[in-house]
């Protein structure tokens, strides 16, 4: 796994032959160096770090598919909620965010102080770079300077923490948290000591809400899959009453619950049901039946009393008067998905969260329309345009998303019958083609490419489409027409395992390709033949540094590093820098060309999964991240 220049297996003084060799799982990947430099060429030289850092600008995605109540309006304008990592602090009206960075993997769960500034988010466990585990934790951090406040339950939590809330009299000065153990641990904590107070089994099987009654300082509700419990908390220790449902039938789950100005409790369920419990009690005192079809995914009441609800089947937003009688309704456009939770803005103005990863804005009187729009399924492509400040993703959610950088939201947005896996652009810019897994290339209409799992590019002079597949080979088409027009050229053979990565040369005459074993090979695409002599292309200058194996690269690759960890690597168009996607959420930024082992980077956190893809925008004042199965898009300021 160590570094070695020549044939030696240590990093040595340079060979004569003119390639470095470095050992991944113990292959030997030889690279070479251009004629120019294996005269001064030395592994000893120490790089420097690239003069720029990365700075979060902005977060496209939201996590509405599989959390619940994580959208709020502070008094600073801003609406808060959270994607992969990051909390987002969003004004609307200023059109800008504030990113609270300090956790290391998914926030499950998000709470507001009864003071408005005091926030706290809980987290799932992970595993950091070097295999060690994380834990799952809250963090009660305030919005206004973004500092960490404190850190509970280090230890104290299995698997997440899925649900936290303040309580809302006396202060604030408590704090409940339900785990995902087996038990659904409900523990409350005094926050500001870090001190757990009491904790208890709650259920066995899952629980979506878990809340302090606005004036009973020590009633807390939480509700699930077939339960809603009140519980009451008393001098370190919990004790619950079930919820009774009498004559009327036990719904599967109670999905949410919220509190009327005069303290009842209102439940909304799985069975389409508002459920109003009278203050103090555990009987059912009013029933709306059939509020909507299938479930009542999220209730607000509002300032002056009223209640709306969300329905998931339906996607209908329905506001009902404090007597429970319906005054208004609408619905949320289906390409959006059902509600998942809604907040109060200004005036009557609602703020929705959808299962389908989105944030709405809107009233009852006039609908909603997209703040924040995201992807639902994992996320593989990404490919920025050669001249606009205009992007692309595509993913495991079939949909193609062509975002503009100065609005922050999609131009088009184009289901496609495939999960996609990657993009790219012509030169021109006006033609763009997607991948997908199951091995077709849409270019504006489909053309079969082989096997599954594509990679795309395109030369400079846009005359070809290559087309790397996960059968090992790469499918080279002849464009004309600008782009519109592509004809067979024929396929290059030679890899024993699949295409991960492909770069042309700067003048369009080659292309050169890495694969699942840590290969290199480069070609021909007029005849779709192997160069064999690696020797004849080591002085060429490539167009883009996309392939993680190569000369110009290599200092990407850490310490004893297995060849899947780093996902995807991208220049600068001005030649300058380089930035890594690796398996542990982490962008890399480091100084190019980087020919020297174990290079020196600046690394940005935000993401919480494997970041899976890299691009500059065309000026480089811009780069952008796409974080695989946390969905997000990271867009980084170069600073």
């Amino acid at each position: 796994r160590g570094l070695a220049a020549g044939r030696g297996r240590q990093p040595c003084p340079y060979a004569e032959d003119g390639y470095v060799k470095m050992f991944l799982r113990g292959r030997p990947v030889p690279m070479y160096v251009p004629d120019a430099l294996v005269a001064t060429y030395s592994l000893d030289t120490k790089l420097e770090l690239p003069p720029k850092k990365l700075k979060l600008d902005w977060v496209y995605g939201y996590r509405g598919r599989d959390c619940r109540a994580n959208l709020f309006l502070l008094p600073t304008g801003e609406i808060v909620y959270f994607v992969a990592a990051v909390a987002v602090l969003y004004s609307v009206e200023e059109q800008r965010q504030r990113h609270y960075l300090g956790h290391n993997d998914d926030i499950k769960c998000l709470a507001v102080h009864p003071d408005m500034v005091t926030i706290a988010t809980g987290q799932v466990a992970g595993t950091s770079k070097d295999g060690k585990p994380l834990l799952p934790h809250v963090r009660v951090w305030d919005s206004v300077s973004l500092n960490t406040l404190h850190v509970l339950g280090l230890g104290a939590f299995d698997r997440a923490v899925s649900c936290v809330g303040f309580s809302k009299s006396n202060g604030g000065g408590l704090l409940c948290a339900v785990d995902e153990s087996n038990e659904h641990v409900l523990s409350v904590w005094d926050w500001q000591k870090e001190q757990k107070i009491a904790d208890v089994k709650c259920s066995n099987e899952s629980v979506l809400a878990a809340t302090f009654h606005p004036t009973e300082p020590t009633l807390l509700i939480t509700c699930g899959k077939s339960h809603l419990y009140f519980w009451s908390l008393d001098k370190g220790s919990l004790s619950k009453r079930q919820g009774i449902f009498e004559k009327h039938e036990k719904p599967k789950y109670v999905l949410c619950v919220a509190f009327t100005e005069n303290g009842d409790v209102v439940t909304g369920d799985s069975g389409g049901n508002l459920y109003i419990w009278g203050k103090g009690g555990n009987r059912i005192s009013q029933a709306v039946l059939g509020a909507h079809e299938g479930g009542v995914f999220g209730l607000c009441v509002l300032r002056n009393g009223t209640i709306v609800s969300g329905g998931g089947k339906d996607r209908r937003v329905v506001l009902w008067g404090r007597d429970y009688q319906k005054l208004q309704e609408n619905e949320v456009p289906e390409s959006f998905g059902p509600v998942r939770t809604i907040t109060e803005g200004k005036d009557d103005t609602l703020f929705v969260g959808t299962t389908r990863n989105s944030v709405l804005q809107g009233s009852l009187a006039t609908g909603f329309s997209s703040l924040v729009q995201g992807h639902t399924e994992e996320l593989w492509g990404l490919a920025t345009h050669p001249s606009l400040d205009q992007f692309l993703t595509c993913g495991q959610d079939r949909q193609v998303h062509l975002w503009s950088v100065a609005t922050r939201r999609p131009l088009w947005s184009k289901a496609i019958e495939d999960a996609a896996r990657s993009a790219g652009f012509h030169p021109n810019g006006s033609v763009l083609a997607v991948g997908t897994v199951t091995g077709r290339c849409r270019v504006l209409g489909p053309h079969p490419c082989g096997s599954a799992q594509l990679l795309l590019s395109v030369p400079p002079d846009g005359s070809y489409l290559a087309v790397g597949s996960h059968d090992n080979f790469v499918y080279v088409y002849g464009v004309s027409e600008d782009g519109r027009k592509y004809s067979r050229v024929g396929k290059c053979s030679g890899h024993s395992s699949f295409i991960t990565h492909l770069d042309w040369a700067a003048d369009s005459s080659c292309f050169v390709t890495n694969s699942g074993d840590y290969e290199i090979l480069y070609w021909d695409p007029t005849t779709c033949r192997q160069i064999p002599n690696a020797g004849a292309v080591r002085n060429l200058e490539w167009a883009t540094a996309s392939c993680v194996l190569g000369f110009g690269v290599f200092g990407i690759w850490p310490e004893g590093a297995d060849g899947t960890d780093i996902n995807a690597v991208c220049r600068s168009h001005d030649g300058k820098l380089l930035a890594s996607a690796d398996d542990f959420g982490k962008v890399h930024l480091f100084s190019y060309p980087c020919c020297q082992p174990r290079a020196p980077s600046h690394a940005a956190g935000g993401h919480s999964s494997h970041v899976t893809n890299v691009a500059f925008l065309p000026d480089d004042s811009l780069l952008l991240s796409t974080g695989g199965t946390d969905t997000s898009v990271l867009q980084w300021r170069l600073v």
